[in-house]
């Protein structure tokens, strides 16, 4: 007999009440199947970052359940709860990257959970999870900015670092806090995109909280809308009509919002992608060049 597939994470009444009072999240129940990548949409102060945060609790949910896996998150204690968050890997608005280590040592920081304290207290990794680094850069398009400190990084850049740091967690699932905020139109297309492929090609569920709703459209197959802390829609990006938009922002014009990306569109966006990720072809690293070097210098 078949059982159908419970779902990676489960939320069931998930709420959140601040000390002042206010109720972020008021009883949520969403069930997010492997390998989708869903957006979360909503006006500020709709409780999408503090949905986003309660589930590996750097927020403390005030009630309901959190599972991933089977394993109720929000039972867990301290050692428990660090080994599940490498389970979950975060991206942040901000990038949260250490400013004066390089981008392979932020990318490194990423496997701290799975080190000893003094292998991580001294920055000393296994060849393999250098190995996977260099991989991993590679394939977000950064291998010629492996020596290169955070704080020289463009926006785009550090966003891609911090991708790269999630992945390297191993993850089954990632959480990504706007990671388009802070990035112009171009490059705010080119990370959703890239965002979308890895989770293609690694099979991860994403929770992806976006302002953009044009950038929801095109890069999520299931869009959550939340308003004042509640669940206003949950469906396909083609069903975010004028109406659905207005019961979860408000009132507004949002022919221009919902308006599809043509084809020829999106081919430059993919274009433009390319040619930023390839624009170094015959670029040679500065420093060192091998796995073993790297780890000398960690």
């Amino acid at each position: 007999m078949l059982v159908s597939d419970p779902g990676l994470l489960v939320l069931e009444g998930l709420t959140k009440r601040y000390r002042t009072g206010d109720l972020a999240l008021k009883g949520v129940s969403l069930t997010v199947p492997r390998g989708q990548v869903m957006a979360l949409i909503g006006p500020s102060g709709a409780g999408k970052s503090t949905l986003i945060r309660c589930v590996n609790r750097l927020v403390e949910p005030t009630g309901g359940s959190v599972r991933l896996d089977g394993v109720d998150i929000t039972g867990l204690g301290a050692g428990a709860l660090r080994r599940a968050r490498r389970r979950m890997g975060m991206i942040f608005q901000e990038y949260a990257l250490v400013e004066r280590l390089t981008v392979m040592e932020n990318v490194l920081s990423g496997r701290l959970g799975y080190v000893s304290f003094w292998r991580s207290f001294l920055r000393r990794f296994p060849q393999s999870d250098v190995t996977e680094a260099f991989r991993l850069l590679e394939r977000v398009g950064l291998d010629h900015m492996v020596d290169k400190r955070a704080d020289e990084l463009s926006g785009g850049q550090r966003q891609r670092v911090g991708i790269a740091r999630a992945l390297i967690q191993n993850p089954q699932l990632l959480l990504v806090d706007e990671p388009t905020a802070s990035l112009d139109p171009k490059t705010s297309r080119q990370i959703m995109r890239l965002v979308k492929e890895l989770c293609v090609e690694r099979g991860l569920a994403a929770i992806i909280n976006i302002h953009d709703v044009l950038l929801a459209q095109m890069f999520a197959e299931r869009v959550v809308g939340l308003r004042l802390g509640e669940v206003v829609y949950d469906g396909t990006p083609d069903g975010l009509t004028g109406d659905v938009l207005t019961e979860i922002y408000g009132e507004e014009d949002w022919s221009a919002t919902i308006r599809p990306v043509d084809e020829e569109g999106d081919a430059q966006g993919q274009a433009e992608a390319d040619i930023e990720v390839g624009e170094h072809p015959h670029h040679r690293r500065s420093g060192p060049t091998r796995d073993e070097d790297v780890v000398s210098g960690l």
